[in-house]
This record gives C-alpha cells, structure tokens and sequence, in this order.
C-alpha cells in the first residue's frame, strides 16, 4: 500500500467526516504534512504553501482523492454516506439504460 493509501485510509479511520469531503480530506493531510516538514501550518505564508504544493513537496490532491476512492472501492466499511447515495442512484440508473429493470 502506498504512502498516500496508508494515510488516507488512517484518516477515514479516525475522523469519519472525511469519508464524504475531500476538501478536508486533503487539507488534513496537508496539515499533518506540513507539521512533519517542521513547519507551523498556522504560521505558513499562503505564497509559501502555493509554492510547496506547486513543486510537488506535498500530496497532491488528486492522488489523494484517487486513494479515497480506492479505499472506499475496496473497503465498506470506510465509505460514507454520499458513497453510497451515490453509488446507489448511479447503479440504478445505469441498470434501467441496460434494460435489466423490468419494473
């Protein structure tokens, strides 16, 4: 499992909103990031951060929306409430375009 896939997945273990909210998701990851780099989130420039996700020092969030996704793909128990909603409707109406809904 990727460094990435662990922390996204310790995360959705431990803080259950992330499971529906990839905004906070990313910036949780960014946060701890950040603190491990020795650097005060609350302290750091907007400019400074901009530049650091730029030269790719830190996760960049569509790797981390992917290992969501993944995790929730192959995991249950990690996915949320729009996980499901919309895994459901998709299912749904995806099956009626197939013809396999009789009803």
């Amino acid at each position: 499992m990727s460094n990435t896939r662990k922390k996204v997945k310790r995360l959705l273990e431990v803080v259950p909103f992330l499971k529906d909210n990839d905004q906070s998701l990313c910036t949780h990851i960014w946060f701890r990031e950040l603190e491990k780099k020795g650097i005060d989130p609350f302290n750091l420039p907007t400019t400074d951060f901009l530049k650091m996700y730029a030269a790719k020092k830190l996760t960049l969030a569509p790797s981390i929306k992917r290992a969501r996704a993944k995790l929730q793909e192959e995991y249950p128990e990690l996915r949320g409430k729009k996980y499901t909603i919309r895994k459901g409707v998709a299912q749904q109406e995806w099956r009626k375009k197939l013809g396999y809904d009789s009803h």
